[in-house]
């Protein structure tokens, strides 16, 4: 009897909790996926960085997490909002930038742990930020 296969999935980001609960699931997909405990907390910080992000900037939104278990194995991380939309994407990927009088580190630093990340964002219209991280 083998292991029961990872399923997408998807949760609504509304508040502290939520933010919470996507970061453990995030974790525990990470490690089932074979991730070993650093990589699968970074992709948890991740995953808890994009889901504060929601909370703070906007009035809600969602996490989903797709394992990859087939060719090649990993994680993607799809965070989505009905948000104001991000003003200056590229300043907020140098780093150092801030509106929440932060450290500045969020979805720079998110960039850099992750192997892929993309961001579309549409003003007034809402955020989705894609990414992934790759076993090999």
């Amino acid at each position: 009897m083998g292991a029961q296969p990872l399923e997408p999935m998807r949760m609504p980001i509304n508040n502290l909790i939520n933010v919470v609960t996507s970061r453990r699931q995030a974790l525990e997909m990470a490690t089932k996926l074979g991730f070993g405990l650093p990589d699968a907390t970074k992709i948890a910080v991740v995953v808890s960085e994009l889901a504060r992000n929601i909370t703070l900037y906007t009035q809600g939104g969602a996490i989903t997490l797709i394992p990859h278990n087939g060719q090649r194995k990993g994680i993607k991380v799809i965070a989505q909002d009905k948000g104001p939309g991000i003003e200056d994407v590229e300043r907020v990927l140098q780093g150092g930038y801030t509106t929440s009088r932060g450290l500045g580190m969020g979805i720079s630093g998110s960039k850099k742990i992750m192997d892929e990340f993309e961001i579309q964002t549409v003003a007034g219209a809402g955020t989705t930020i894609k990414a992934a991280k790759w076993l090999d």
